[in-house]
């Protein structure tokens, strides 16, 4: 089981608050990762972390054994890391089918034309069916789940991610809806071979065997393992 991405002794500070503890966390290729702990545990800050877009106090993020502590957010997403936050995943003045553009391959290239510039708008197929008829919905005006999957969606339209970081996948889906979206995220890992790194407050149903938990606790690791051996 090879390593794709990786914290090393990794510490993060908020002003005069150490929220990672010199944090070692391999996180290996294939594979569902899931970070575990209650708010304030460093589950996000680790997410963060791995993204760029929080910076070490001190250790480093290694990628494929290289040193990308110093490599900012952009420039890990331009190497194929895909990072959906809990909060602010969305542009809300955009319209669904914006958005959608924006995070399909080449949707960097594609913004003047998805914002109604020159050339044809070029929105993909909604990973999730539920967002079809909202194409032309400004997304500040989704509900909150509608909003999750159209955030949800950029991990599923990213081209050969490497690395796949979701905080909270489920929150304000519906049971059946986030049911899907696990299947989906851990088809990320077992078919597509990606590492998928999510941060949740309890191990989620469904998972493939081999997943991998982590559970942290004020910023330090408590525990790593599989999900059958938690107590």
């Amino acid at each position: 089981m090879s390593v794709e991405i990786a914290l090393h002794a990794a510490r993060v500070r908020y002003g005069p608050l150490e929220a990672l503890h010199g944090l070692d966390l391999p996180v290996p290729a294939g594979t569902v990762t899931v970070l575990l702990g209650r708010n304030g545990s460093g589950r996000t800050t680790a997410l963060r972390a791995l993204a760029g877009t929080v910076r070490l106090s001190a250790g480093r993020v290694l990628w494929r054994g290289s040193d990308v502590t110093r490599l900012p957010a952009h420039e890990r997403t331009r190497r194929g890391l895909c990072f959906v936050p809990d909060l602010e995943a969305v542009y809300a003045t955009l319209t669904v089918a914006e958005n959608l553009a924006l995070a399909a391959p080449g949707g960097t290239a594609r913004r003047s034309a998805a914002l109604g510039g020159a050339g044809p708008r070029v929105v993909p197929p909604p990973p999730y069916p539920e967002l079809v008829p909202l194409l032309d919905r400004p997304a500040g005006t989704l509900s909150g789940g509608e909003r999750r999957m159209l955030a949800l969606s950029r991990a599923f339209l990213a081209a050969r991610a490497g690395v796949v970081l979701v905080d909270e996948p489920a929150l304000g889906l519906a049971p059946p809806v986030a049911a899907r979206t696990y299947r989906r995220l851990a088809a990320l890992a077992v078919e597509g071979g990606a590492a998928v790194v999510l941060a949740e407050q309890r191990v989620p149903d469904g998972l493939p065997r081999g997943t991998l938990v982590h559970e942290l606790r004020r910023g330090s690791l408590a525990f790593s393992g599989e999900p059958a051996e938690l107590t």
